[in-house]
């Protein structure tokens, strides 16, 4: 699973006899040293996750004390995602889900006539 602390490289260090690597909280590791190779493609590259903290649509999303809670749940669960499965179900949620995607993922003008 993708949320799983122990990635695919890890797994093959040890098997190898070299023993784990210090995961992210023991040495200040790159994303690269976290991700696999197959995570590339699900990753959001740094600028267009600093364009995150410049909507004002999210920041007053983020306002809402219910979704705050469930965010922090989220973050403090062991399995991230049957749990985000679940709240992909709650309304709010899933509107900070949305505006989180059309921030870092606008959607293209499709269907639109030249002048």
């Amino acid at each position: 699973e993708r949320c799983a602390p122990e990635s695919r490289r890890e797994r093959e260090r040890e098997a190898a006899g070299q023993g784990p690597s210090p995961g992210p909280a023991a040495s200040p590791g790159s994303l690269e040293d976290i991700l696999s190779e197959e995570d590339e493609q699900d990753r959001v590259p740094l600028q267009k996750l600093k364009l995150l903290g410049d909507s004002e649509e999210l920041r007053g999303l983020l306002r809402n004390p219910h979704l705050r809670q469930l965010l922090l749940t989220i973050d403090q669960a062991q399995d991230k995602s049957s749990l985000v499965r679940k709240f992909m179900q709650e309304p709010l949620f899933v509107e900070f889900a949305d505006c989180c995607l059309s921030i870092v993922e606008p959607p293209e003008k499709e269907n639109i006539l030249p002048e």
